[in-house]
């Protein structure tokens, strides 16, 4: 259970400044727990502490930061049931959800781990003309400085820990601001790492109001901002955040196609039928990568519809802490709210409702709807919720441009087994990941994680994300004997 109280993180401590966060079981609607809050004073404090501790950090040898990162790896494995159960209450994500998340936060830390210590450069050479005979280079990468990170409420552990160990793994210090609404996973991650030899002032971890949070972007001794959250917030952000360089992993309305040579006779139309209902329904929907299009060939559609509608209306929804609960709450009632009213404009314009589309309070029904017009909201904007759309095709040509047919571009899943089609999708559809043979909801936490479009700019990944938080310097030698 949690804490009666959660302090916050200033300079590698923890503070009990107050308890003016409350933070709700969003199961129950109740408060659960009582988290600090910083105000402008103490986040412009904690940017000083960073940009102070910075060298005592570039200075730490990989194999200490290393070191660092196992110490996480080992505690969050003691603390596993303890992390899921608060993820469980603090986001109302159902718990075999919540256990995957705090799966996946081991594996990002042990995955940075390893990478710590293989941050290497590149020997070049420059005799590319007589005018550099003689001359000889190399490069290596070294630490970008203090870090800005916002992370988002409904991966509260792990896509912290997609900002968090990359720059720990480089040796950056950071100021992280976690989601007002599930700030307890981020807290938990500090507690662990103040056990740790960081030096003072390697990392501030801040709830904070929006409000108060503008030394986040607009601060210049920090040297990067990461966000991860809504694109209109993103942009905005992106726009104030003056030189540094910019990561933002933002929405999507992720599409899923499935080809005519899914076939039904050995199996593969109901691996489809499962993997789909998977992606667009964990954890309720509340995923950018959650698939919400649904393109199904002509010669599977009735089957497909017919075999997915049923699954779909026999979710389990209820309470989040219950083992057997597939759909538990949205993350307030007025995202409910917000959905439901686009499911009902969806069908005012025409849509056929298959399933589900009823809402108590911030629960919502598992939800599939069939001839959508392509203006509805449902459609164009990023449902982020248990919402689904099914649409048949006739050729693959036509399926890849009506994915296209987006303002956003994260991920895209294909089911075939056409090298030709595969190939043809990687080279056209305009997203920052295709997945064949699954749902684009699928990600490991080592590989290139991110968007193009407004689902933003830059890659997560553990490697890729040390990438950006480093820059490259070069070093030429002149042998003036050659």
């Amino acid at each position: 259970m949690l804490a009666k109280n959660y302090p916050y993180y200033l300079a590698n401590k923890a503070v009990f400044a107050n308890e003016d966060l409350e933070v709700t079981d969003k199961y129950s609607g109740e408060v659960a727990t009582h988290v600090a809050l910083a105000d402008a004073k103490v986040i412009d404090e904690a940017i000083a502490a960073a940009d102070a501790s910075q060298e005592a950090l570039r200075k730490m040898a990989p194999y200490e930061r290393q070191a660092i990162l196992n110490h996480c790896v080992k505690r969050f494995e003691e603390r596993f049931e303890e992390m899921a159960q608060a993820l469980c209450i603090e986001a109302g994500k159902p718990i075999k959800d919540a256990r995957g998340e705090v799966g996946r936060l081991i594996d990002t830390f042990r995955v940075a781990a390893e990478e710590a210590v293989r941050m290497n450069g590149e020997v070049m050479n420059l005799e590319v003309a007589p005018r550099a005979r003689g001359y000889s280079g190399m490069y290596k990468r070294v630490p970008i400085g203090p870090c800005s990170f916002i992370s988002p409420f409904n991966f509260p552990l792990n896509l912290a820990a997609h900002k968090i160990a990359p720059a720990l793994a480089v040796g950056c210090p950071f100021v992280l601001k976690p989601a007002s609404r599930t700030p307890i996973g981020a807290l938990i991650i500090g507690e662990i790492l103040a056990e740790t030899d960081l030096p003072e002032g390697a990392f501030s971890i801040l709830p904070c109001s929006r409000d108060g949070a503008d030394l986040f972007t607009t601060d210049d001794r920090l040297k990067l901002l990461s966000f991860t959250g809504s694109p209109d917030v993103g942009w905005d952000l992106k726009a104030r955040a003056g030189k540094k360089p910019v990561v933002l992993e933002l929405g999507g309305n992720a599409a899923c196609i499935v080809d005519e040579d899914t076939s039904p006779d050995n199996g593969d139309l109901d691996d489809a039928i499962e993997r789909i209902i998977f992606g667009a329904y964990y954890q309720s929907g509340q995923s950018c990568i959650g698939v919400q299009r649904i393109m199904v060939h002509e010669s599977l559609y009735d089957r497909f519809k017919a075999d997915f509608v049923k699954k779909v209306a026999e979710l389990k929804m209820g309470d989040p802490k219950d083992e057997d609960t597939f759909i538990g709450p949205m993350i307030s009632l007025s995202e409910a709210n917000r959905l439901k009213g686009w499911i009902d404009e969806a069908q005012e314009l025409g849509g056929q409702l298959l399933a589900g589309g009823e809402q108590d309070g911030a629960m919502l029904q598992a939800t599939v709807l069939e001839n959508v017009p392509p203006h509805a909201q449902l459609n164009t904007e990023e449902a982020f919720g248990p919402a689904a759309i099914l649409s048949p095709f006739s050729d693959f040509d036509e399926a890849l441009a009506q994915v296209n047919d987006s303002k956003f571009g994260l991920q895209a899943g294909i089911f075939t087994k056409d090298i030709y089609k595969i190939q043809k999708a990687w080279d056209e559809l305009e997203v920052g990941g295709v997945v064949i043979g699954d749902v684009p909801s699928w990600r490991v936490d080592n590989m290139p994680y991110g968007g193009v479009k407004d689902s933003g700019v830059g890659r997560e990944g553990i490697k890729f994300a040390m990438e950006d938080m480093t820059e490259l310097r070069l070093l030429v030698i002149r042998d003036k004997n050659r």
